[in-house]
Formats: structure tokens, C-alpha cells, sequence
């Protein structure tokens, strides 16, 4: 009788099987690396800012509504380890439409050598660069004074851009689009320089405050031209000093001149001003939150006017915030009260609300 083949016996197959398996699990370790690094990564996030304000206009009713003030959807990914995109949409509850916020192509080698091309913020002053979701207070971008650069969609323009950081001091210039921004094809220049005298801010984008995370002195100037005619530039200041416990005191200031550049009335060929604010965070929690003071006075002028009509005109905003901080940014209650008057042109007006944001 023939013995049976030792290779077809059943132990023979199940030891045939078990190599075969640690053979494969060790190829697939073996290739995990590889696989990792040719996978993309992708971060997603969202932030929303809803209100109810009463408004009043001299010479008018007031109103009280219900506002849906922005809605963004964040996109984040890199496709090597120094390629990268971003790109954010926002919903602007004044126009009730979706647009493209950020839509931007990041090479960078270290953070002394940045480039980025696509759509997102120029160099410009800090309010510009922190936007209305890292804003400190409730009524950004309505003083006459900051952010009056020109934009094609939130503060936004096409255009390419370096920027660097170099310890505690940051650097950035670039070109950008003129017909998309203001009309005229003539390419927009933009340059900033900013010194953290001592803690220093990472990245590009700025906040309004670090909410007692960091103690601040910074300084910043930044410009944009356009021909031999038309500019815009400004200096900017943030101190923030901790409180033991947990709070902090902050003061923000900015003076800006537009000249035939961005601005808050485009009938004006000059429009120039400053602004001072200052915030006092609670240490203590008051449940799952601190309770913060602010308050912000503006002071705009605007001059030169295209028209025999277009008198000269002066704009004062004072703005006060009683604010519970939950989680910084991502999620906090703004109450606010906003005086801002004018000695012609435009009717006075006051409101009074409560804002609440939400990002993750």
C-alpha cells in the first residue's frame, strides 16, 4: 500500500495555510507606510452665527429680526507632506447666497518659506486676517475703519502670495487681481510686516484674542497699492496680559487711511480713522463659562467726495459687549449694544442683540 503523500497530509495544509497568512500579514505592514503616505489627509469643520437684533434708524421704526449672519463649511487636506488646499465656502445671510471663501493651493517648506495661490486673505490689516469668526467682538467690520480693503468676497482676493515666519517676526507680500476686486485690471500689491514682541502667533491667520492662552504685544503695518494712484494701509496693535485663573485683559487698536482704495463708501476718495478696544475676561467660571466686558470706540472720516452732493462726513461707533466665553471660538454668546453716529450724510443708528457662534 502506497503511504500517503506527507504534503497532503491535513497538518501539512494547515501549516501550508498559517505561512501563507504571516506572510501576507507581513506584506501588508511592510506596505502600510507606503500606503499612508500616498493617502491624503482631510479635515472637515463648520462654524455658524446666528443673532436677534433691534435696530433703530433716526427718523424710523425700529425692527427686530431673527438673522442667520454667516454659515461656513471648512475643507482642509494635504497631498504630500509640503502640498496642501484649502477650501472654505460661507453663506452670507445678507445676500442669502453661498460663495467661495478660501480656494487656495499651500506649498510650504518651513515656516520661513510659504506660498500660496487661489483665493484667501491678502496681506492686510489683523482685523482683515481674523475675520468675523475670531473677531474679539460683535461688530466687526462696521466702524469705517477696519477691513476697508477691497475684496471680491469677504475680505477674499485671487492672487498669489509668500509669507514667512522668522521667530517672532512675520512677513508677507503678494499680487493680486485688480479687475476682480475693484474694476480696474491693474495688478493689486499687497505687503504686511508684523513683531510679536513676546509670545509669538503661529500661522498666517490672527485672532481678535487668545483668550488669556498667550500673552501678546504685537505690532503690525501692512499696505496695498494699485498704480501710481490709488492705496490703502494701515498699523495695528494687540496687548493681551493674563489673569491668573484663567481670564485676561486685552487692548486692540488700528489706524487706517484708504485712499481712492477700499473704503467704506466708494463715493469717497479718502477715508481714514482709528479705533481703540479693551476686554476684561473673568477668571472665575460662571458655570461652563467666563464672563467678559468689552468695550470699542471708532472714529472715520470720510473726504473728497465725487459729487457737489457728497458733503464731507464724520462716523463715530461705539460698541459695548457683555460676552459669556464657553469655548473660545467655538462656542460663546455675544450680548451687544451699538451706538454710531454721523454729522451728515447718513442717519444715525442703534442696536441692541445677542449673537451666538458655534464652530467645530
Amino acid at each position: 500500500m502506497l503511504t500517503p503523500s506527507v504534503r497532503n497530509t491535513p497538518g501539512a495544509v494547515l501549516r501550508r495555510w498559517g505561512l501563507a497568512c504571516a506572510a501576507l500579514t507581513i506584506a501588508s505592514q511592510l506596505a502600510a507606510p507606503a500606503w499612508a503616505q500616498t493617502t491624503p489627509s482631510v479635515s472637515v469643520g463648520g462654524g455658524l452665527q446666528t443673532s436677534f437684533v433691534h435696530n433703530e434708524n433716526e427718523g424710523s421704526d425700529g425692527t427686530d429680526n431673527f438673522n442667520i449672519n454667516d454659515v461656513r463649511l471648512y475643507l482642509n487636506g494635504k497631498a504630500t507632506d509640503n502640498i496642501s488646499f484649502m477650501f472654505n465656502t460661507a453663506f452670507d445671510g445678507g445676500s442669502n447666497s453661498v460663495d467661495i471663501l478660501d480656494a487656495v493651493a499651500q506649498i510650504s517648506t518651513s515656516k520661513q518659506f510659504n506660498v500660496w495661490f487661489g483665493r484667501f486673505l491678502p496681506p492686510s490689516d489683523r482685523a482683515n486676517l481674523y475675520g468675523p469668526f475670531y473677531a474679539h467682538h460683535w461688530g466687526v467690520f462696521s466702524d469705517g475703519v477696519q477691513d476697508g480693503y477691497p475684496f471680491i468676497f469677504q475680505g477674499r482676493q485671487n492672487g498669489a502670495m509668500y509669507w514667512g515666519q522668522f521667530g517672532k517676526v512675520k512677513v508677507s507680500g503678494g499680487g493680486f487681481d485688480g479687475q476682480s476686486a475693484t474694476g480696474d485690471a491693474t495688478l493689486i500689491g499687497a505687503g504686511r510686516i508684523q513683531v510679536d514682541f513676546w509670545d509669538p502667533e503661529d500661522g498666517y491667520y490672527l485672532n481678535g484674542t487668545y483668550y488669556g492662552d498667550k500673552n501678546l504685544l504685537a505690532i503690525g503695518a501692512a499696505g496695498q497699492f494699485q498704480g501710481s494712484d490709488k492705496s490703502a494701509y494701515n498699523v495695528d496693535f494687540l496687548l493681551e496680559r493674563k489673569v491668573p485663573g484663567g481670564g485676561a485683559y486685552t487692548v486692540e487698536a488700528e489706524w487706517a487711511k484708504y485712499a481712492s482704495l477700499g473704503g467704506y463708501n466708494p463715493r469717497y476718495g479718502t477715508n481714514d480713522g482709528g479705533y481703540v478696544l479693551a476686554s476684561y475676561l473673568f477668571p472665575q467660571l460662571a458655570g461652563p463659562g467666563r464672563i467678559e466686558l468689552l468695550g470699542k470706540y471708532a472714529y472715520a472720516r470720510f473726504r473728497d467726495g465725487s459729487r457737489v452732493i457728497d458733503l464731507d462726513y464724520n462716523q463715530k461707533t461705539t460698541e459695548l459687549n457683555l460676552n459669556y466665553i464657553i469655548k473660545q471660538f467655538n462656542a460663546r454668546v455675544l450680548g451687544f449694544y451699538k451706538d454710531t453716529r454721523f454729522d451728515a450724510i447718513r442717519p444715525d443708528n442703534k442696536q441692541i442683540g445677542v449673537g451666538l457662534q458655534i464652530q467645530m
